[in-house]
């Protein structure tokens, strides 16, 4: 008789758990482009209001899940560990789905984004359910953390230094994302950790037969990372270039490599000009001395401005 209440108590949770199942299946399935459109004919009130009760849903449904597996546990069968602090998650899954609702509200035209987290890490809203909505906002934290926007420490923040100083993915991904960002919007990584950032994001290893360059001055962002490069020989500045936002360099020789996530860059050092400076050589005529220097060749123009 016991067992077979047992058994009753699991079907009935059984049953909740895919009732509740299918609100993060419909959560996956909504696009940006139907909030847009239901914000326009409902308002931004009662949109929020049916994203409030997804959001009770969503934490009924953990709830649920948590009675479940420690029901299932009592019965000697080993389940997976479904989190310890869900609330935490659905809070800042929260804070991020209310920063889009901001964004999108009433009013209409464009709005600039809130952060350069926002503007470098995209995403249909709600995409991916609950679990998306969270890793994004990890990353978008990452992101305000590499360019400085924000100094707190933060899931974000820890992550990617922790990833940076093994020149994991996770720091890669976040590098390339403003590597190659609207540098108006997202910004750029410089000081310290630009070096790292650096040899992290174009896969550089040293071995004892050939050590690494020292760098310094480094920025990256917008489609263009700068800096100079030191080695034995000397220093020199060099300039690389996304080979999707910029044309191939017309002036000067450039090599193409390529960054840890395949995307392609021209890569220019600096090389020799001569430089020119005026002076009176009397009788109301000018003469100039002449130097030989070593300048990065100007700029290459961007695709998007031609």
């Amino acid at each position: 008789m016991k067992h077979k209440k047992k058994i009753i108590l699991l079907l009935t949770l059984t049953a909740c758990m895919v009732l509740f199942c299918s609100f993060p299946v419909f959560a996956a399935e909504l696009t940006e482009a139907e909030v847009e459109q239901a914000v326009a004919n409902q308002g931004k009130e009662a949109v929020t209001g049916n994203i409030f009760i997804w959001f009770l849903c969503a934490i009924a449904f953990l709830k649920v899940s948590q009675k479940i597996d420690s029901f299932m546990a009592s019965l000697g069968i080993n389940v997976g560990n479904t989190g310890g602090n869900m609330m935490a998650e659905l809070l800042i899954a929260g804070r991020s789905l209310a920063s889009s609702m901001h964004l999108r509200g009433g009013g209409g035209g464009y709005r600039a984004p809130a952060s350069p987290g926002a503007a470098a890490v995209s995403g249909s809203f709600l995409s991916g359910g609950l679990a998306g909505a969270v890793g994004r906002q990890v990353e978008r934290s990452a992101v305000n953390t590499a360019t400085g926007y924000t100094e707190h420490s933060s899931i974000g923040s820890v992550m990617y230094h922790s990833s940076l100083n093994k020149g994991g993915d996770f720091a890669n991904n976040v590098i390339s994302r403003i590597a190659q960002s609207n540098y108006s919007q997202v910004g750029s990584i410089k000081g310290a950790d630009a070096e790292k950032a650096y040899i992290s994001y174009m896969g550089m290893k040293a071995d004892s037969e050939h050590p690494l360059p020292n760098y310094s001055n480094m920025e990256i962002g917008g489609g263009r990372i700068t800096g100079t490069e030191s080695t034995e020989s000397g220093s020199r500045e060099f300039a690389l270039y996304h080979a999707d936002q910029y044309m191939a360099p017309s002036q000067g020789t450039y090599e193409t490599v390529q960054s840890v996530d395949g995307a392609t860059w021209y890569k220019q050092y600096a090389q020799d000009a001569v430089t020119k400076t005026p002076y009176d050589a009397g009788g109301g005529k000018v003469a100039y001395h002449e130097s030989i220097d070593q300048k990065l060749p100007p700029t290459p123009p961007r695709k998007d401005r031609i």
